[in-house]
């Protein structure tokens, strides 16, 4: 199904991804750096070394670029997770989450000022099920862990968990922080402090 956010096309050989990749580097280093009005398609073919019609081959416009972004990253949210719960199978249930909500907070901390700029952008982006259904995927990988160890009402639990650590990854960078391990630190004892609560007695 075609959205607003769609991309015109999908780069089948090496050229077409370079120039994929080159416009979705440039974009994300105009939005880190001057935010959602400083980023136009103009702005992103002169930076990507293009010109606007090759990059509206790939875009149609600057929204389908900001979700093009933000797909990314959600895509490197989601497998850092998941390889993180898989290294981490066996262990408490405290273990595993924390674990899954780092290895979250690292691969967001690698482009700190582009991740809120994005998390500031999407709430200006038309509904994309693709979009939708990465959110929700982050949500569920949290949940099936939370089922597996019998925690009542998984579904409230991942989501208190998720946005507690948004929270705090928000305001630590809004704060200037860039170092993820005292951060780390503190979103861990939030999460276990609140984990400890819902474990089954026994």
């Amino acid at each position: 199904m075609t959205t607003a956010l769609a991309p015109r096309k999908a780069p089948r050989q090496d050229r077409s991804r370079k120039t994929r990749d080159a416009i979705l580097q440039a974009a994300g280093g105009l939005l880190a750096r001057e935010g959602l009005r400083g980023l136009t398609t103009n702005h992103v073919a002169r930076a990507a070394g293009i010109s606007i019609g090759s990059l509206y081959q790939y875009y149609p416009n600057k929204q389908a670029i900001i979700g093009a972004l933000l797909s990314q990253s959600r895509a490197g949210v989601l497998a850092a997770m998941e390889a993180a719960a898989e290294d981490s199978d066996g262990a408490a249930l405290d273990a595993v989450v924390c674990a899954m909500v780092r290895a979250r907070l690292q691969e967001q901390l690698r482009q700190p000022a582009l991740a809120e700029a994005l998390a500031r952008a999407e709430a200006e982006l038309p509904d994309d099920p693709g979009l939708s259904r990465q959110r929700t995927q982050v949500q569920a990988q949290v949940v099936g862990v939370l089922a597996e160890y019998y925690v009542d009402d998984p579904e409230t639990a991942a989501r208190d968990v998720l946005a507690l650590a948004e929270g705090m990854t928000s305001a630590a960078v809004r704060a200037g922080e860039t170092e993820a391990a005292p951060l780390a630190d503190r979103m861990e004892r939030a999460v276990r402090g609140y984990l400890s609560a819902l474990l089954p007695e026994g």
